[in-house]
């Protein structure tokens, strides 16, 4: 089976078959974007929540750019919006920062983000494994539309 390997601030898109694989989600997000009906998938892996860089020179490295440029991309491969379906993971806590002040769980600030603009942009969240903090690793199969997250020292959880 193709495998193909999402790094941080990255993303890619199969079609029929393959898996979509990120590694060490700890505060940052997985995005599983699906449209079954041509079996059409796409997986972010983002890991702040709002695009403030003065030339977006990496909007694949935030929430809003991400997953927008992502759903672009996706229905320039003919994938229809009202189709498109989401599954997310990741958004840990993964450092107790003293005050807890605006940096203090950037994890939940991005699932707060991930969730805002999947709203904004009408697309369903079927599922999501978010939140704790422990890092996971994603995987998503294009062929089914399943993803699964695997946690050091726990059992595979279906997403």
């Amino acid at each position: 089976m193709n495998k193909l390997t999402i790094g941080i601030a990255d993303m890619k898109i199969a079609r029929n078959e393959g898996v979509l694989i990120t590694y060490a989600l700890g505060s940052c997000i997985g995005i599983c974007l699906y449209d079954p009906f041509i079996r059409l998938g796409a997986l972010v892996h983002i890991m702040l929540p709002i695009n403030m860089e003065t030339n977006r020179t990496s909007p694949l490295k935030y929430a809003d750019t991400g997953i927008r440029l992502t759903l672009s991309k996706m229905e320039q491969m003919g994938a229809r919006r009202a189709r498109i379906v989401a599954k997310i993971a990741g958004g840990a806590k993964m450092f107790d920062v003293a005050g807890n002040g605006s940096l203090g769980n950037i994890g939940q600030r991005n699932i707060d983000s991930v969730h805002h603009v999947l709203q904004q942009e009408r697309i369903r969240l079927l599922r999501e494994d978010v939140g704790g903090s422990t890092a996971r690793t994603l995987l998503f199969d294009v062929a089914t539309g399943e993803g699964c997250i695997k946690i050091y020292g726990k059992a595979e959880r279906i997403l």
